[in-house]
Parts: C-alpha cells; structure tokens; sequence
C-alpha cells in the first residue's frame, strides 16, 4: 500500500486515507464502525471483510451497493450511507 494520501468525502464530511486502502479500510481508519442500517435499523458495516456478504454496502460517486471492503479508495470518492429502512 502506498503512503500517498487521499481524501474522499462520506455524507458530507472530509475523512482522509491512504492511496490503496479499500473504503472500508479508510471509514475503519477514521473510526466509524458501521455506514449502513438494516430494515429494523441495526448498524451494519464490515462484517466478512472478502465481499462474501453485504453488510458493508454504500453508495460511492452515484453508484449504490458498492461493497466497501472490495472497492479501493480513490482521491475525491463521494461516499453516502445508505438505509434499508422499514417500508422503503
């Protein structure tokens, strides 16, 4: 991994990394543990961490259901939450 750093936005605020970290990696970095809810609205973020599951699930640069621990991090990614909440 290189030391480069980069910096994406997560709904609306600046969170840094660094080049080659997955978005996952970077949100873990800056202590966020979960970026998604569930239906019942339970925290979700990663749980396998190989992309077997779909608890990590955002949206990045428009496109939802990104799995965050199989998508590398780039310079000026815009991530959102998302929320699968009941009756959506």
């Amino acid at each position: 991994m290189s030391e480069r750093p980069i910096t994406i936005t997560v709904d609306g605020e600046t969170v840094t990394g660094a080049a080659g970290q997955t978005v996952a990696g970077v949100l873990l970095a800056a202590g966020r543990l979960s970026w998604r809810t569930t239906r019942s609205g339970a925290p979700r973020g990663v749980f396998c961490g190989i992309g077997a599951c779909f608890d990590c699930l955002l949206t990045v640069n428009g496109v939802a259901d990104v799995r965050a621990c199989r998508r590398r991090a780039a310079d000026g990614d815009e991530v959102r939450t998302q929320s699968r909440e009941e009756g959506a």
